[in-house]
């Protein structure tokens, strides 16, 4: 796994064994992970979308703790998958780092308390995403991706489609007012716990 320039987010690559039968690959493995995190992130949910070119989905995080970490798999098509540090105090606040997945073999994991979105390149892009949480309302937000604060580069050739939901969302420097964004020292301390429960 590569670290990308986002503390807390990883490229996973993966292979696939193919013979004449056809192709085997394993698109994730716990125990690799677990190996390479120092903790266990679970798996709570298995989501699925579809999405036609354009469209826009995040930036999207939980509240930490717990958080909601995310293994994001493109299934078919293309996507530009983007993390962001929003968390607040971090050494990298307000960063942002993205990767196109566009193959099954490439795979990006979202630690708790970061930011996540993605655009599809082309129609018909299936991403399938793990997250060690279930779907919890009251816990879940958004930052408009759009925002000038955060000047995530999208393609330019692309027009997004946003959801209503994500066109409302505030900026990145609303949010903090709000007092909703990730504080880094919990995410910190959050992460911490994690390890030394699974060495224990």
């Amino acid at each position: 796994m590569r670290p990308l320039s986002v503390d807390g987010a990883w490229l996973a690559e993966t292979r696939a064994f193919a013979d004449d039968r056809g192709a085997f690959q394993e698109l994730y493995s716990g125990r690799e992970l677990s190996a390479m995190l120092g903790y266990e992130p679970g798996v709570a949910q298995v989501n699925r979308s579809v999405s036609r070119r354009g469209v826009l989905r995040g930036v999207h995080f939980a509240q930490v703790p717990p958080g909601q970490a995310k293994y994001v798999t493109c299934l078919s098509g293309a996507v530009l998958d983007v993390v962001v540090d929003i968390r607040v105090g971090s050494p990298t606040y307000r960063d942002w780092d993205a990767v196109r997945l566009d193959d099954p073999h490439r795979s990006l994991y979202v630690e708790a308390g970061l930011g996540h979105a993605f655009m599809a390149l082309t129609d018909d892009a299936v991403v399938v995403y793990l997250t060690s949480r279930g779907y919890a309302p009251g816990r879940e937000h958004g930052v408009h991706p759009l925002d000038p604060d955060l000047g995530i580069a999208w393609p330019e050739d692309i027009e997004p489609v946003l959801s209503h939901k994500d066109r409302q969302a505030p900026g990145v420097a609303e949010m903090e007012r709000r007092g909703l964004l990730p504080a880094y020292g919990e995410c910190v301390a959050f992460h911490r716990s994690l390890r030394e429960r699974f060495v224990a």
